[in-house]
Formats: structure tokens, sequence, C-alpha cells
């Protein structure tokens, strides 16, 4: 049976407009300001105002019979609860390891680092940030998706963590997994179920590459606008693709 994925990619925020590299985790606070308030370093994930009207304006258009599930980062996690989707973390869709280099943009990584930055752009087996190689992110997204079909989406080690988010992007009990699919049985991504997960550009870009059948350096050649489904249909081996549909309009 079709399995249905629709992958979201987090609406904008300061890091995507200035290309950071995303933080696999919550930014450490570095301090507080004049008026109390904590202060993250450069690169921090917040959603800016328009991602976040634009988040909220689309948050009931998705299909309630949909398990869904969301990146580690915290951008991707603040979309997922903007959007008001119950979503379940899943370490498996976090965004490729990037080492010393998370939360800096490419140029200041390209400044300092250009031999590393040459390097982990023409060789795939890379990791000169002392993180995860592309081979690597794209093996880890491959494994998810011909898995996909197998059980409840998550890899066979338990990648889910149980934890949903909320409107603020904070975690709390999820409910995931548990909503009944289109025959009343529940959608937990068994084969012809629909799922929906947000989660990092350089996943959809992964996915896209294991969907197609093309080479790793195609994953170079996609690119994913903020707050866009990319869709996917079919089953292990056998994948229908298509890509980068706005979920928002531009007057949003």
């Amino acid at each position: 049976m079709t399995t249905r994925l629709m992958l979201i990619s987090p609406a904008m925020n300061a890091a995507l407009r200035e290309a950071r590299f995303p933080h696999t985790d919550e930014p450490a606070a570095t301090g507080t300001g004049p008026g109390g308030e904590t202060m993250t370093p450069p690169g921090g994930d917040e959603l800016d105002a328009l991602g976040l009207r634009q988040a909220e304006a689309v948050r009931e258009h998705f299909p309630a019979t949909a398990t869904a599930y969301v990146s580690l980062s915290p951008r991707c996690r603040r979309t997922a609860g903007a959007l008001g989707l119950d979503a379940r973390t899943l370490p498996a869709l976090a965004p490729c390891a990037m080492g010393r280099w998370q939360g800096r943009t490419l140029d200041e990584v390209a400044a300092a680092e250009p031999a590393a930055l040459a390097s982990w752009l023409s060789d795939p087996a890379s990791a000169p940030h002392g993180g995860e190689s592309l081979l690597e992110l794209l093996a880890r997204t491959a494994h998810w998706l011909d898995t996909l079909g197998d059980g409840d989406g998550t890899p066979a080690d338990g990648g889910a963590t149980g934890k949903s988010t909320d409107e603020n992007g904070t975690t709390g009990k999820s409910t995931a997994g548990k909503r009944t699919g289109e025959n009343g049985t529940p959608g937990n991504g068994t084969p012809g179920s629909r799922l929906i997960a947000v989660v990092e550009p350089d996943i959809v870009r992964a996915c896209a590459v294991h969907a197609l059948g093309a080479p790793p350096a195609a994953f170079w050649r996609i690119d994913v606008r903020p707050l866009t489904a990319t869709e996917l249909s079919g089953r292990a081996g056998r994948w229908n693709l298509l890509s980068g549909r706005p979920l928002h309009s531009a007057a949003s």
C-alpha cells in the first residue's frame, strides 16, 4: 500500500536569512539582557514575526488523520507548534550534525576554514567540522524512509522520544501515533498511512536524493524554501516526488 509523507521546512527566522548552520539542540544562553531577558548567541532559532504569522495562518490545513513528527532542531519544533501539529520529536530526523560549525554562517566558516569548507562541499565522506558527513546523513535519512512501512515510522532502535510540541515549541507527552487512519485504524506509519514531518532543509534534500535515486552530489543542487511542503508517495524503492509547494501566500 502507498505511504504519503509530507515534509515541511521550518518557517522563516534570522538564522535562515543569514544562512547559518542549524543548532541540533537549543543554543546555550549567554547571559541576561538589560530587562532581565535571556540572551542567546547568534544563530538562535526563534521564528521571526513574518515566519510565525505565516505558520499560524496555515495551522488548520493538515489532514486530521496524519501522524506528525518533528526534528530535534529548535526552529522545527517551534514551527510545528505554530502549525498546531501534535508532533513527536524524532532523532532520526535531526539535522546534519555540524559539530563546531553549528550556529555559524557559511561566510564565517569560509573565512575561518576555507580548506575544510572546500573539502566538505566536494567530498561527501568528509566531516571536517567534527560532526556528520553527507554520506552519513543520506544513509540515515534513506534508512528512515525505507522503514516507514515497517511499524510506527520510527527506527528499530526506538527513535521517537514520545514527546510532542506545543504552540511555543516546547515538549510534552505525545499522543501522535494514536490517531485514527482513513480506515479507522491507528495512523502509526504502517503502509497506507499519512505522515507529516517538520524537518530542516537538509533532511528534505536528503529524502529527495534518496527518492530519486540521485547521486550524493545532487544534494547541493536542491533548494528548499522556508515553510514549503515536499510530498513523497509510495514505498521503499519506489517513491514519487512533489517538491516545493508553499504553504502560505506571498501576502501572508
